[in-house]
């Protein structure tokens, strides 16, 4: 099982390190970064395709084990709208800010990080996956486990997708009522990211049967998956729920500060659920991760309406 796995690990690693570098060799001498976000997804699709077709063993055909063919369509199914999304998003922006102060001839090496740290957020996202299609061990039935994952990947990936929609339809419409109340956005703060990290815990969990249990490290190695994909989104500046709060949030607060603050007390940060206003602080403070420093702090000049009196 270890020498089919590692081969297959090598080898989505060497596809990874191929469409990422060659991308950053072609848009360093373009000095572009629209094709960026699209080779994410495409290397995403590579690997899940790959692993797919070599995920055969002597003892079973890959199209013979459910939880390959299930783990697999998910994962294909979800990089697929992440690369038709990002790639729609930077259509209508014309192109990615987040790439003005990296662009230039003179930065080559920042550029290069910023591939680098694709090639390695592809690959890690991938690793239950890899795992899952290079495992050997034969296919003895579903189990509760492998049940429970496989619906909640699908729902992760629901979630997402109509949270993307419905935020960019309400977008389309001109920003009603200040910031996006509609559909899922109604019972979380960011219903995206939080879609796109259940997927990954969900991913983890459905390749724990494709080992040999809990003593196996490459399955706890594939925990880098949602681990890395939460380290992004909450603690990452410049990305998910990190950017979207604290001081970005001033365009609300100068817009509709009541109905903002309103909406923020009521509304969960990332599950969607009703009666969060009723959630005690330190349960938001710890297992709902709605953190201190994602609040906005007004400077002292500014005036009179108090955001506290709906922060707590």
């Amino acid at each position: 099982m270890v020498s089919q796995e590692l081969g297959i690990l090598g080898i989505a690693a060497a596809i990874t390190g191929g469409i990422q570098g060659l991308g950053f060799l072609v848009a360093y001498a373009l000095q572009t970064e629209k094709f960026y976000d699209i080779l994410g997804g495409i290397n995403f699709l590579a690997i899940g395709i790959y692993s797919a077709i070599d995920g055969s063993s002597d003892d079973q055909l890959w199209s013979d084990d459910p939880r390959k063919i299930s783990a697999t369509v998910l994962f294909l199914v979800s990089r697929l709208w992440l690369l038709t999304f990002l790639a729609w998003r930077a259509h209508e922006r014309g192109g990615d800010a987040r790439f003005d102060e990296w662009l230039g001839y003179d930065k080559f090496f920042i550029f290069g990080f910023v591939w680098f740290f694709q090639a390695v957020w592809v690959f890690c996202i991938s690793l239950p996956i890899i795992f899952i299609n290079g495992s050997d061990k034969v296919y003895d039935g579903l189990n509760p486990i492998d049940y429970v994952s496989i619906v909640f990947f699908a729902i992760a990936i629901v979630v997402e997708i109509a949270a993307d929609v419905q935020k960019a339809v309400w977008v389309k419409k001109g920003r009603q009522g200040g910031f996006c109340q509609v559909g899922v956005w109604k019972y979380s703060r960011h219903p995206n990211y939080f879609g796109e990290m259940l997927q990954w815990w969900c991913a983890f969990g459905l390749a724990f049967y494709s080992g040999t249990g809990w003593d196996d490290a490459q399955w706890w190695t594939s925990i880098l998956s949602p681990l890395m994909t939460m380290q992004i989104l909450l603690n990452t500046s410049g990305t998910g729920v990190a950017n979207a709060n604290g001081k970005n949030l001033k365009r609300y607060y100068d817009k509709v500060p009541e109905a903002y603050a309103k909406y923020r007390k009521e509304t969960s940060i990332l599950i969607p659920m009703v009666g969060y206003q009723y959630v005690p602080m330190f349960l938001k403070r710890t297992i709902f991760f709605d953190w201190a420093k994602y609040e906005y702090k007004p400077e002292e000049s500014k005036p009179d309406f108090n955001y506290n009196t709906f922060a707590s």
